[in-house]
């Protein structure tokens, strides 16, 4: 009987390698051709922004409480831009909304009240206001300075005269009847009796009879009696000459403030409101006449001409002014407002009162109430920054409060606060009509949504901006139209086929990815007016390909300090990084860093170590606190693949240490999983790893390789550490398979890919990683469970298997205490 045939060591067997990827699978290049017809005019709504856009169009179109907007989407975007040229269109089929005055509240001054008025009417009123002061100013001092005035003044000044003097005429006549004298002295009025026309003097007073003296002394008395009943009659002649003056002056003052109040009413015509207030100016000028004739006299008195009467010349002439909350007299075409608040305060956004010092005291008016940017916009659109606006103080909780009650009410926040004790104002509230619309990243939007119970509630419309698009030839034309008018606006070059060819390849590595463009147009249009400037220097007629390249190429350079001193630290062997030979348990991990606005990707040396051990696996970056918990997880799985890949039958007798080499800052991410795993197996199945790879890629614990961020700087990075120390055609880099539609790299990377001295080789499990690491078959498990001779994987399982052996017989020669001790140690 023939013996069967000895199997194949799996050494004799060529291994299983996935070949370089194809040139032109690394980046993904538009055909320029695309882009030689002439394309139809581009559209003025945002590029591939549907979505975003048409949510603002239904938030700006629906009515009812609540339905505000918040657009998010990552900077640079064109969120804003977008916004505002939606809203334009918008209000310009809408009508502009009322204008807003504080005014005077005579009865109760701390309460000043809000008037609506049509709009424009609101200056109007102010001036027809201030040039009616001013007329008053003049007419009044006139009118009481006319003849009339004068006369009527002086008949009932001689009227009252004429009563005072009857009184005492009446008063001396019953004196000389009872020879007696009436006369004045600064001390009052004293009464002297007389004889035969004669005063007669003390002395001769004391020598008359009792009888005379008793008798002289009554009809004193009762002169006395009447003079007293006069002077208590003279208060209330001068009354009666103070009222009859009074209406006198209010009839007179009556004349011509009703003429004037005439004029303005007849100026601005029938408005709820206005006429109640100027009834009542009316009403408060006739009393207060005498401000007006005080307010000339000191015009007069003044050292310099001051003109006519300006109402904020005397402080009690405020009073009747107008204060312009919110008011348009530009005399054109008007629509609905959009205000965007670059600077949310809480005064900036509800309005603020003013105060001025007099006395020694903080005071204030209705005329120092100001506006904020929710009286502009009302009955429009309001445009505010959401992080900006919860960087201030009170500012988002007095939005959503004004947003709740519908309407406006201008407080202080230090008053809120008690922060201050001044004499203030209690204004009336403005009824708010106006359409709220936040523009933030994504972060800010869901944060709010959870921690915020009113947010959902007062913003129901959520406008979600994309940050990238698919990439088709059709998208590619309309993209190419997005640009031209971006050209057109920021007067730029024209761009040729060639350089829009290029700008599309740039906008797919701004995305990452070869399906997909990049919609972050603020990028896009820098790239652009640089490129401009580099076809300039060239003195090329419209942009072309190497002008955008060049664009991009500096921008690269510019933020290319750090990396070109990691990089220089690796070259002179500072920082240790090997590009060829090979080196057990020790590869190459990527690693992208990211300062500013460009990243860079660097290469890391990764070391494992191990040894007989009760199934630990350390991570000394976790050990000292540098591994973040995405970092540690990406360990933990390794542990898990090992343990349920190797050695199922005996007990997990290993010892292993991980460690990033050199590495001093914190580690996050499972990007470098595959190549900690790649690691550990060169060290247990001690086969070198080789080192003119290096790896990028995270693991599952059944070895598939999963996709990571950052491909294109990580292969880029390796490359140019490559390449400074001279490319020898063996070096590459291990990517997943599933990242392979990511690749945009650098024309100079596809050129020395295509020329065979650098490659690019994608895996899908972790077998087909160590194939090509280690230059042999990874070997699978045949029917009774063993994995091929000769085969990493069966060098490995051998190794376990040695480190379980040896931990039964230590544990045998040591006894079982000390197995119990390892236990617990574990």
């Amino acid at each position: 009987m023939k013996k069967p045939a000895k199997p194949k060591s799996a050494t004799t067997r060529k291994p299983v390698a996935s070949t370089p990827l194809p040139s032109e699978i690394l980046r993904k290049q538009t055909d320029a051709d695309i882009f030689k017809k002439k394309s139809q005019p581009g559209s003025s709504r945002l590029f591939g922004q549907a979505r975003a856009l048409d949510a603002i169009d239904l938030g700006t179109a629906i009515g009812g409480p609540g339905f505000n907007i918040f657009a998010m989407g990552p900077e640079g975007t064109g969120r804003h831009t977008a916004i505002r040229s939606l809203l334009e269109q918008r209000v310009a089929n809408e009508p502009a909304p009322d204008d807003w005055v504080y005014v005077s509240n005579f009865s109760t001054p701390h309460r000043p009240r809000a008037i609506r008025l049509p709009h424009g009417q609101a200056v109007k009123f102010r001036d027809a206001m201030d040039e009616m002061l001013n007329d008053l100013g003049a007419a009044i001092p006139a009118v009481f300075d006319s003849e009339e005035y004068k006369a009527r003044a002086s008949a009932i000044n001689r009227e009252i005269e004429e009563a005072n003097e009857t009184l005492f005429k009446d008063l001396n006549d019953k004196a000389r009847q009872l020879s007696i004298a009436v006369m004045r002295t600064p001390m009052g009025f004293a009464f002297i009796p007389q004889k035969d026309g004669e005063t007669v003097k003390p002395e001769q007073f004391e020598k008359l009879d009792q009888d005379e003296q008793a008798r002289i002394q009554e009809d004193i008395n009762s002169l006395q009696s009447d003079l007293r009943s006069i002077l208590e009659n003279i208060p209330g002649l001068e009354k009666n000459r103070r009222e009859k003056l009074r209406k006198l002056n209010e009839e007179m003052a009556s004349r011509t403030v009703t003429a004037e109040i005439s004029e303005v009413e007849s100026a601005l015509g029938s408005t709820d409101g206005i006429g109640e207030f100027l009834a009542s100016v009316a009403e408060d000028v006739i009393k207060n006449v005498a401000v007006f004739m005080e307010a000339e006299e000191a015009a007069q008195n003044a050292p310099l001409p001051l003109g006519d009467l300006e109402p904020g010349r005397d402080p009690r002439l405020r009073r009747y002014g107008v204060n312009v909350m919110v008011g348009n007299n530009t005399g054109k075409e008007s629509c609905a407002p959009i205000v965007i608040e670059t600077n949310p305060t809480y005064q900036n956004l509800i309005g603020h009162i003013e105060h001025i010092s007099q006395m020694g005291a903080l005071v204030t008016d209705f005329t120092l109430i100001k506006p904020g940017a929710l009286h502009q916009a009302n009955g429009g659109y309001l445009v505010i920054d959401a992080r900006q606006l919860l960087m201030q103080a009170g500012a988002w909780e007095a939005l959503k409060r004004v947003l709740r009650d519908g309407e406006i009410k201008v407080t202080s926040l230090a008053e809120q606060f008690s922060l201050v004790s001044t004499v203030s104002l209690d204004p009336d509230p403005i009824p708010l009509s106006v359409k709220v619309i936040l523009v933030g990243d994504r972060s800010i939007y869901y944060l709010l949504h959870a921690l915020d119970p009113d947010f959902a509630s007062l913003f129901k419309i959520l406008a979600d901006f994309n940050d990238h698009i698919e990439r088709s030839e059709e998208t590619a034309k309309s993209f190419a139209s997005m640009v031209r008018l971006i050209g057109e606006r920021e007067n730029i070059r024209e761009i040729s086929p060639n350089g829009m060819a290029r700008t599309v390849d740039e906008a797919a590595r701004l995305a990452d990815d070869q399906t997909k463009l990049s919609l972050r147009i603020e990028t896009i249009t820098d790239i652009l007016r640089e490129a401009d400037h580099c076809a300039g220097r060239n003195s090329h007629k419209a942009i072309e390909a190497e002008d955008i390249a060049e664009a991009v190429a500096q921008r690269r350079h510019r933020a290319s300090r750090i990396r070109e001193r990691m990089h220089e630290s690796i070259a002179r062997d500072i920082v240790l990084i090997d590009t060829d030979g090979g080196a057990i348990g020790q590869v190459n991990g990527l690693s992208v860093l990211s300062l500013a606005d460009q990243p860079f990707g660097t290469a890391t040396r990764i070391t494992a170590r191990v040894r007989m051990g009760s199934g630990k696996l350390v991570d000394i970056e976790r050990e000292v606190k540098l591994g973040g918990p995405i970092h540690s997880k990406g360990v933990l799985i390794l542990a898990g693949f090992l343990s349920a890949r190797y050695a199922l039958d005996v007990p997990m007798s290993l010892w292993a240490s991980l460690v990033f080499e050199q590495s001093y800052g914190g580690v996050e991410g499972d990007s470098a999983s595959s190549a900690e795993l790649y690691a550990i197996l060169s060290a247990l199945s001690e086969v070198p790893i080789d080192q003119s790879y290096a790896v990028t890629g995270s693991v599952n614990q059944m070895g598939e390789v999963q996709a990571i961020g950052g491909v294109n700087e990580k292969i880029e990075g390796f490359f140019d550490i490559c390449n400074e120390r001279g490319l020898t055609g063996s070096q590459g880099v291990l990517i997943p398979a599933s990242n392979v539609e990511h690749l945009m790299l650098r024309e100079d990377i596809v050129k020395s890919c295509a020329d065979g001295k650098f490659s690019v080789r994608a895996v899908t499990t972790i077998d087909q990683g160590l194939e090509i690491l280690m230059g042999r078959a990874a070997g699978e498990r045949n029917k009774v469970g063993k994995f091929p001779e000769g085969s990493i994987n069966r060098l490995v399982e051998e190794r376990l298997r040695a480190f379980a052996d040896l931990r039964h017989r230590f544990g045998k020669e040591n006894g079982e205490g000390n197995d119990a001790r390892d236990e617990a140690a574990k």
